[in-house]
């Protein structure tokens, strides 16, 4: 997978905010030397956040997002404007704070406070340094008092987009250099790992689906091997084999056959579970997942998706989990679908939340969803987790991780 191709999910998200026409739009196509943004003397022309994929050396790939001024509400343009550009504050990394003309007033210590409050970097950046002189009080206040990074630059000079590159790489979060492993830490020195992998029409022809790639090359950077097949064909892999193998990774639809398939001795876990962990807090969403045990016909379920795709026939969040849930259930619930980007700030009307694996979106994401449902008592858990539960397999599908809570 090239630099260019990797998912979103798999890079730093770097938001950009300010108030409108700081110069926040200049900013993005100064560090990427091209015009991805409209730049304009009038106020408020970005409208919607715009997402810039880049290699930033030497940190690898990045994604930085330039909103729109936060301090534009003015009608029902401007507040959905303002909306947008706070759902951005979900994902991201590392801030940048754009500042002009020594302005800092309530927007920005708004922006300054929830990006505290959240421990996320933020960088200071004051623009415009070729018109306005930097106040040296208000950078002695940056620094000192709030303990903040900062720099002055001209997007129209150059001046200090070297030393804000610098600046960038100091920011990164440590966690984010050091993001755990898929599966691998799972694992025994030796042992084969069995990845089940359907063919079905949710498969994109030719390829494989992002987790099983991610999780193949994970086997594959530490060594461990795995052998790779479709459940029709699981009975012959395991007679191929002269040891049991160490684990059974499934996809998350064949949960129920490949359990009826594989010895019980032998660990089975499936994609999605392991990205509970990858993607999100792994106590979190297990003890959500044993709400479904409360749930009665009537009940509403939140399904929220990171993607955007054109649902099929026989999509896994609009109909099979809500056929195996009713099932569990012994009647009908009253299912509610988000995508994207799109997540409701009220959850009170909702029993539970029902989250895909998040592959096509960063931690940060899937983190702030699970804290807004913390903050509002309303239990979360994910695709893999919610099949196993509904199959009767979930203490099965998640020993392997509590195994590893245990030694650690």
């Amino acid at each position: 997978m090239t630099l260019q191709n990797t998912p979103r999910g798999m890079r730093l998200h770097i938001g950009i905010f300010g108030r409108r026409n700081v110069g926040k739009s200049s900013l993005l196509n100064a560090i990427l030397r091209q015009n991805v943004s409209i730049v304009s003397e009038i106020a408020g022309t970005t409208t919607d956040p715009v997402e810039k994929p880049m290699e930033l050396l030497p940190l690898g790939p990045v994604l930085f997002i330039d909103t729109a001024g936060i301090d534009d509400d003015a009608g029902n343009l401007g507040e959905e404007r303002v909306r947008r550009t706070r759902s951005v504050f979900d994902r991201t990394e590392l801030a940048i704070l754009v500042v002009s003309e020594n302005i800092w007033g309530n927007f920005e210590e708004l922006i300054r406070q929830e990006f505290s409050r959240r421990n996320v970097p933020l960088l200071v950046i004051f623009n415009k340094s070729d018109i306005t002189p930097v106040s040296k009080s208000l950078v002695e206040c940056i620094t000192h008092q709030y303990q903040l990074p900062s720099v002055s630059i001209s997007t129209k000079t150059g001046e200090g987009l070297a030393t804000l590159r610098e600046k960038i790489l100091e920011s990164v979060p440590e966690e984010w250099l050091s993001s755990p492993p898929i599966v691998a830490d799972l694992l025994p020195s030796d042992g084969t790992v069995i990845l089940v992998i359907p063919i079905d029409k949710e498969a994109p022809k030719g390829r494989l689906i992002l987790p099983q790639v991610q999780t193949i090359r994970d086997l594959l950077d530490a060594g461990k091997n795995c052998m790779i097949t479709r459940e029709t064909e699981l009975k012959i892999a395991l007679r191929q084999l002269k040891e049991k193998p160490a684990l059974v990774i499934t996809d998350s639809q064949v949960f129920k056959q490949v359990a009826e398939i594989i010895p019980p001795d032998v660990f089975l876990t499936g994609f999605s579970v392991l990205f509970a962990q990858v993607k999100g807090d792994i106590t979190t969403l297990i003890e959500g997942t044993k709400a479904i045990k409360n749930l009665r016909p009537g009940d509403h379920i939140l399904i929220a998706e990171s993607c955007s795709h054109h649902p099929i026939g026989e999509d896994i969040g609009r109909v099979k989990i809500p056929r195996w849930l009713e099932t569990y259930v012994h009647g009908s619930l009253a299912f509610h679908h988000v995508q994207g980007h799109d997540f409701p700030e009220d959850l009170s009307p909702y029993q539970l939340v029902i989250h895909c694996g998040g592959c096509m979106t960063n931690r940060k994401a899937i983190l702030s969803r699970i804290l807004k449902c913390a903050q509002q008592n309303v239990p979360i858990t994910n695709y893999g987790l919610t099949i196993a539960f509904s199959q009767g397999i979930f203490d099965r599908a998640i020993k392997i991780l509590e195994q590893k809570n245990e030694t650690e």
